[in-house]
């Protein structure tokens, strides 16, 4: 069952409108463009009248958890608006792998060999859309949390290398939530660097404007626009 969001549709877009404000004050204060940074509205468990109204000003990049959620919610809008951009931020399952390359544009939560190695399986299907992967690095090692341990990421970037179609264009994380995020972001920077990657999906409703001054390439706001979740 999806949910409306407690916010008219007025609100939401100023709430969008702010957060767009916020990327903008944040971006200045290190003289960054906006054209590097991607909002993604995390629209996970809300329904098309929620997110309908940011679609009507030309909003494009919209985060889901599910595969199976978004296959059901965002199939029927294909159809009728055919430029958005999906981005898988949660968790993938491995038997989901298939139709998650159909469905999503790009997957932020590349997080073991067995997801690349089902990747690999599947990446030539004429019918899918993904092209661009990040790889989930776990900052802290969190147990409750999906990801690459830090001192793993070296293997686990020879074999993605090795990997034939894979455009892997970035590194994903999470900072611990009781924790202050900037170290994070700041090491996360460091990594990618080290590594040659370019792209940084990195902040949220609660520290993207952080995310961005430590060069957060897509951020992923939900909350601060659509309210919080019940």
């Amino acid at each position: 069952m999806l949910n409306k969001s407690a916010y008219t549709s007025d609100q939401i877009l100023e709430n969008y409108n702010n957060v767009k404000k916020r990327i903008m004050a944040a971006a200045e204060t290190v003289n960054r463009s906006l054209s590097e940074i991607t909002l993604i509205v995390v629209s996970k468990t809300y329904d098309f009248d929620s997110i309908k109204p940011l679609i009507d000003i030309g909003h494009k990049h919209f985060g889901e958890n599910r595969v199976q959620e978004a296959d059901n919610k965002w199939a029927p809008i294909f159809d009728e608006y055919r430029d958005l951009q999906l981005h898988l931020i949660g968790h993938l399952q491995s038997n989901k792998t298939k139709r998650a390359l159909e469905l999503f544009d790009s997957i932020h939560t590349i997080d073991s060999q067995k997801l690349l190695n089902e990747i690999q399986k599947n990446i030539h299907n004429p019918n899918n859309k993904c092209r661009n992967f990040f790889i989930e690095i776990n900052m802290a090692n969190e147990e409750q949390k999906a990801g690459i341990a830090i001192d793993q990421l070296s293997n686990f970037h020879q074999l993605l290398s090795e990997q034939n179609g894979i455009k892997c264009e970035g590194l994903m994380c999470i900072p611990p939530f009781d924790e202050e995020p900037s170290p994070y972001f700041a090491l996360l920077n460091k990594i990618g660097r080290k590594y040659g990657f370019h792209n940084y999906s990195m902040g949220m409703s609660a520290d993207f404007e952080k995310a961005i001054q430590f060069g957060a390439t897509h951020i992923r706001v939900g909350s601060e626009i659509f309210g919080h979740r019940q």
